[in-house]
């Protein structure tokens, strides 16, 4: 994956994380099916999906005249991998809190 830094750059975009919910919707869209009803003029929207494919989130297919794009299964599930280690540190910590709160003595 290409990092945290690039994960939340990539989904802190509302323009890009639209993109990656439509992606999760449907295995395959086209450029400009994929950017339709964002504002976005055809460089614009390739800059968007160029960010989500830099953070390993989006793959390109190119299929005869047309280029495809799909979630990248593999960053997916990193990204996912990641998120949850955070998940759980913080977990940990606010454990941590609710027994020092709750007895502290401990």
């Amino acid at each position: 994956m290409a990092g945290a830094v690039g994960l939340f750059r990539a989904l802190g975009d509302p323009v890009r994380l639209e993109m990656v919910q439509r992606l999760s919707r449907q295995d395959f869209w086209t450029m400009n099916a994929l950017s339709d009803g964002l504002g976005l003029t055809r460089q614009g929207a390739r800059r968007h999906i160029q960010v989500l494919v830099d953070a390993h989130l989006v793959q390109l297919e190119p299929r005869g005249r047309e280029v495809f794009a799909s979630l990248d299964a593999q960053g997916i599930a990193e990204a996912k991998a990641f998120i949850a280690g955070i998940e759980r540190q913080w977990d940990r910590r606010l454990d941590a809190l609710r027994r020092f709160l709750e007895d502290p003595e401990e």
